[in-house]
């Protein structure tokens, strides 16, 4: 006969059983008794829905009946709980999804990878917060995505006089754990911190408004029931990959000789692909004669088939061969030579979307007008507190970042809408919806030696206000 594994000394085994008797009590309770708390977890839904895009691998730990994991339509799910009593309620009311009666310390029978890890109201409940972090280590790839919330400090009083009136679910001794000690707990199990916020103001009827939008401001936020961490596995370099570099190319023929001569050579191999714009000059003729100059430069012509740069990066993305997709303005206001680094930082995994920004090192003397620089510093500002992630400068054309984030990007466009005349929004806040690492890589930023800006800073700033404000309603205030 297998002898039963012991998790826990004597006080880690009473401390387990006396929760999981609660927890299968809480279940046959919530037969006919719901309280107030199912306004939280309505509200926690909605919040989670926009942090996981549907047709993933989810797997939940502590997933109690199961209405969490539900509401997120995976591919596959998989809930994990250590009250029998609550995956009862699971199976029966979730036919289509896995479940497991294991401890949250030991996931040894759960030999899977996912592509989310949900904790929903977890760590305020365990015995060792580390070890359960460090069983889901194993559970991981590169790009998963560890999801948990949990409850504010601020909040252990008037949760527990509901609980006392029987007007929420009645929890035991909680840990009470600050943004701070999960970001360091998850720092020892190999995981780092992407972004932390604090979520809903008032677990009550009717408040709607104060969830999607008074928590999002200060002083407000500082008084939400619940904070919400989003974390990633610790980077690990992987190998060289082939990288394709999209130029859009718009009456920019005096540039083209000089892309191909300073462009240098990276990863396995480099590619050029160009997207000329139906310009004005012979930029597409001088494209075609530096192409056959340079027969051993990997490189690719096409013809923009719509406006806006936006489009041109979209097309020549589309056609990149590379597991790398760097985007380098034709005018070379930023460097060729700069783009490595980009590469690097991305190769590396110290970030999975690398944006350059224009607005550290003092820039050479017509290469931004003040109206400009001023307006890029309120950007930066509107999108750092927008995506809670420091964004520095937003229209800095060289962004780089792995062609299959990429892919979800353009595969979960229709969800801010096909409004971004750039591009530059477009795949910030792709990158930010997906939870990607956002990482600033600082560049000088240089005067144009050949042609004008294609951009009309008032038509264009008035645009960005209201980019600004459609993506608030879309990614702040959901």
């Amino acid at each position: 006969m297998q002898k039963e594994k012991i998790l826990f000394d004597p006080a880690g085994q009473a401390y387990q059983q006396t929760r999981i008797k609660h927890w299968d009590a809480i279940a046959r309770k919530r037969e006919n008794w719901q309280g107030l708390g199912k306004w939280y977890h309505l509200r926690l839904a909605e919040i989670y829905r926009f942090q996981v895009s549907p047709n993933l691998r989810v797997l939940e730990i502590g997933c109690g009946d199961g209405r969490l994991l539900a509401a997120l339509r995976p591919a596959y799910g998989l809930g994990v709980d250590f009250s029998e009593e609550m995956l009862l309620r699971a199976q029966k009311k979730h036919p289509s999804f896995k479940f497991i009666h294991a401890d949250a310390h030991d996931l040894t029978e759960v030999a899977e990878i996912f592509d989310i890890i949900i904790l929903s109201d977890l760590v305020n409940d365990l015995w060792d917060v580390q070890r359960v972090f460090e069983q889901i280590k194993s559970l991981c790839h590169s790009r998963t995505r560890i999801i948990l919330n949990f409850y504010s400090q601020l909040w252990q009083l008037p949760l527990g006089i509901a609980q006392r009136s029987n007007l929420a679910t009645l929890n035991l001794f909680q840990n009470w754990l600050t943004p701070d000690d999960i970001t360091a707990l998850l720092q020892l199990a190999g995981f780092e911190t992407i972004r932390t916020t604090q979520e809903v103001l008032m677990p009550l009827p009717f408040g709607g408004f104060a969830n999607r939008f008074l928590v999002r401001l200060w002083p407000f936020r500082e008084l939400a029931l619940s904070n919400m961490v989003v974390a990633r596995p610790s980077p690990e370099p992987v190998k060289m990959p082939k990288v394709s570099v999209i130029i859009a190319a718009r009456n920019e023929a005096g540039n083209i000789k000089a892309i191909f001569e300073r462009t240098p050579q990276m990863g396995r191999e480099t590619e050029l692909i160009f997207v000329e714009g139906h310009s004005k000059d012979d930029t597409y003729a001088a494209i075609e004669r530096e192409i056959a100059a340079h027969p051993a430069t990997p490189s690719l012509l096409l013809r923009q088939p719509g406006i806006g740069k936006a489009d041109a990066v979209r097309t020549g993305f589309e056609k990149a061969s590379g597991d790398v997709l760097m985007i380098l303005d034709a005018d070379m206001t930023v460097p060729p030579e700069d783009l490595p680094r980009f590469c690097d930082a991305l190769v590396s995994g110290r970030g999975e979307f690398i944006n350059g920004v224009r607005l550290v090192y003092p820039m050479e003397q017509e290469a931004m007008r003040t109206l400009n620089f001023l307006g890029n510093k309120f950007f930066s500002m509107a999108f750092s507190w927008l995506l809670g992630q420091p964004i520095k400068d937003t229209l800095c054309g060289t962004k780089v970042l792995w062609k299959k984030d990429y892919e979800q990007i353009a595969a979960n466009r229709s969800y801010f809408g096909d409004f971004d005349p750039f591009g530059d929004f477009d795949l910030i806040f792709g990158a930010a919806k997906l939870n990607l690492k956002i990482i600033d890589l600082p560049i000088r930023y240089r005067e144009r030696t050949y042609g004008s800006t294609n951009i009309s800073r008032w038509k264009h700033g008035l645009l960005l206000f209201r980019m600004v404000a459609f993506a608030a309603q879309r990614i702040k205030f959901v």
